[in-house]
């Protein structure tokens, strides 16, 4: 994967421990994109994979890269991911669709939070993006 000079990785800084999968600080320069929420709804409103936290996770995935895409970014843009999961045994599988699209070793900065619920009981997750695209 590309690694865009203007963003720069801080995997853990003195004092902190280290992440597993993730950097503790993404600075840059840019323009900003701010991505809202995301769920395994496809272009028609279906759920995708009701029930597969995987299935979701990678139509999730999917709509993120739409979204990054028609504001001109992509995955290796993102400085920031959260995830809203209705069960943190959801978050292997969300991994596995995440690092099939960004960088692994610079991984963008994130937070997992366990939620309820979401708007619709048949969605397992819900991802949010920042992304930092640099200026022409």
């Amino acid at each position: 994967m590309s690694r865009p000079s203007h963003l720069s990785h801080i995997p853990s800084p003195e004092g902190v421990m280290p992440g597993a999968g993730y950097s503790h600080v993404v600075t840059g320069t840019g323009r900003l994109v701010a991505v809202s929420g995301q769920v395994a709804l496809d272009a028609r409103g279906e759920v995708v994979g009701p029930g597969d936290p995987a299935a979701q996770a990678r139509q999730v995935f999917d709509n993120l890269a739409a979204c990054l895409a028609a504001a001109g970014a992509a995955f290796e843009h993102v400085v920031k991911l959260t995830y809203f999961v209705t069960d943190v045994a959801h978050l292997p599988a969300v991994r596995a669709a995440r690092d099939a699209v960004i960088d692994t070793e610079r991984p963008p900065a994130s937070s997992a939070v366990q939620v309820a619920a979401l708007f619709r009981p048949d969605l397992l997750l819900e991802i949010e993006a920042l992304a930092l695209v640099p200026e022409p």
